[in-house]
């Protein structure tokens, strides 16, 4: 039994609250899960003993103030370690507490945990589930990880699983096959590379002789975002027997092929260059154990199906794993000709903005969107760096970045296809130490790159289609941190009016006048592509 009382310390705090398992509940609100979900203490409130937030609750082992569930955790385990001799201290202490962070199938069988849990966890947490899936997770040293990955996990500051991870890390150690639908910026590229550096650093430990061919491989539709791929793979398999190869455009092959014959467990590349790969080289794609094919609605509106399932051809029967943040009929297809008993797993609901994002809509016509633009960029009130800001063309990229530095003195970089490889990899470095406060970029960073710390987006150019205006305002949130997306809208994009109500309207943002009274807009609603409204009869 887990359990915390609220603080009785503070006056709006009076009523004690209790909570048993993963699914506190009260009359009031639940039970914080993580100190990321807890505000900053005012004064005279008690503070969490571990992080400093509001200490909302008190600890029953201990009788500190806690935030939330997850500093009670580290403060049990610290209390469990410091408890210990020093030389008999294990080196992945477990709190004997983890039994609340993880529902485990064992559990079930000798009748110790509700076989509701798992259910409970999930309908508080939106995560929605398709086939045999195992219990979520609320702790990454609940999934028998190497120790040495553990710490990798949190050294690169993963303090707790996000939603995706928590059910889709312990599915994907299963080897089952998978389709995972969820946010932009909700941590998926971690919720299937750390079961591959499990599995991967496992197999040769236990296979030390095996003749050292690449076990897994991930596809992503670009280059920037494989890049991000095998750099986060690296810092998680750090100190492992665990190898990455790059294989995308703009590098020489030569070095690609000579990295990967001197053995590598990882292969990360985009549909393109591997299939030139495969077709001029000799590889050995049968040790493949796990196939990740990464933004997979992205691949398909691309035309890169094709060259998704050659690849995938070449190997033998591996785990595939399939992660999008929207859903489609030709997205479905494509996971059921990959693999046969596909779980699926979302988060939230497929195909809808991030909850995280803020989403204003002003109505602009198109000879004033720059100075509309520089307007907001010029404002203390509404600039709100780092920005990205989506244009629909690459020339448009570079002339607005151009326009920006220009009439505003903010500096200002374009990123788009054209430019070489090695000047988009110094760019993406400018905007990410703070060096560049303001990216134009067409939609090579609307797909899966982690803009770490992007707090504004701005859609310039409306897209042609709903889903990429999702995937580009989903970057101004990253793990549910709250962000703003602004976008310019006139007649010229009437083919997504309708849409775009219907999207404005399920966030609670308002609507400008000019969309709602549009006869685009009124005709979707009442002629014949929605529900119309039944007439009374008298």
């Amino acid at each position: 039994m887990d359990s915390l009382n609220t603080n009785q310390n503070h006056p709006l705090q009076s009523s004690a609250l209790a909570t048993d398992g993963d699914a506190p509940t009260d009359a009031g609100d639940d039970v914080k899960l993580s100190s990321r979900d807890q505000r900053e203490a005012l004064p005279g409130e008690p503070k969490c003993v571990l992080c400093g937030r509001y200490g909302e609750y008190i600890c029953d082992e201990t009788d500190d103030d806690v935030c939330s569930l997850e500093c009670k955790q580290k403060l049990l385990r610290r209390t469990a370690c410091s408890s210990l001799p020093a030389v008999t201290r294990p080196s992945k202490m477990l709190a004997a507490t983890d039994e609340c962070f993880y529902v485990r199938d064992n559990d079930y069988e000798s009748g110790t945990r509700s076989r509701d849990e798992p259910d409970m966890l999930r309908k508080k947490l939106d995560i929605h589930v398709k086939g045999d899936v195992v219990a979520p997770i609320l702790s990454f040293t609940s999934c028998n990880l190497p120790d040495k990955l553990l710490q990798n996990i949190e050294a690169a500051g993963y303090d707790m699983p996000t939603p995706v991870q928590m059910q889709a890390i312990p599915a994907a150690l299963t080897g089952k096959s998978m389709l995972v639908l969820a946010d932009t910026g909700s941590g998926k590229s971690a919720s299937f590379l750390i079961p591959i550096v499990s599995h991967c650093a496992r197999h040769r430990l236990e296979h030390p002789s095996d003749e050292k061919m690449p076990l897994a491989m991930v596809l992503a539709p670009t280059r920037e975002l494989c890049i991000q791929v095998e750099e986060h793979a690296k810092l998680l398999g750090k100190g492992l027997p665990f190898k990455t190869a790059l294989v995308v455009g703009g590098d020489a092959m030569a070095g690609q092929i000579y990295r990967i014959q001197q053995g590598v467990e990882l292969i990360v590349g985009t549909p393109g260059r591997l299939v030139d790969l495969l077709t001029k080289h000799e590889i050995d794609l049968d040790g493949m154990m796990t196939f990740v094919v990464d933004e997979v609605d992205c691949m398909l509106e691309r035309g890169f199906r094709d060259q998704v399932m050659q690849i995938y051809k070449a190997m033998s029967q591996p785990q595939v794993l399939m992660y999008s943040a929207t859903i489609s009929h030709e997205l479905e297809k494509m996971a059921n000709s990959l693999a046969k008993d596909t779980v699926v797993i979302s988060v939230g609901e497929p195909n809808k903005p991030n909850k995280a994002v803020k989403q204003l809509a002003i109505w602009v016509e198109s000879k004033q969107k720059k100075q509309k633009l520089f307007d907001i960029l010029v404002s203390k009130q509404h600039f709100k760096p780092p920005m990205v800001v989506y244009v629909g063309s690459r020339l448009g990229a570079d002339l607005l970045a151009n326009a920006i530095m220009v009439t505003t003195g903010i500096k200002a970089l374009s990123i788009h296809g054209e430019k070489p490889m090695k000047e988009r990899r110094e760019i993406m470095r400018s905007f990410l130490v703070g060096e560049v406060p303001v990216v134009v970029a067409t939609g090579v960073l609307g797909r899966g790159v982690d803009l770490l710390g992007v707090k504004q987006v701005i859609v310039f150019d409306m897209p042609n289609s709903i889903k990429e205006y999702v995937h580009q305002i989903g970057r101004a949130s990253r793990m549910g941190e709250e962000g703003q997306a602004i976008v310019l809208v006139n007649e010229e994009n009437k083919n997504v009016f309708a849409e775009l109500t219907e999207v404005l309207k399920s966030a609670g943002a308002a609507v400008p006048r000019e969309l709602v009274n549009s006869r685009y807009t009124k005709g979707f609603f009442s002629g014949g592509k929605g529900p119309k409204k039944r007439k009374n009869r008298s």
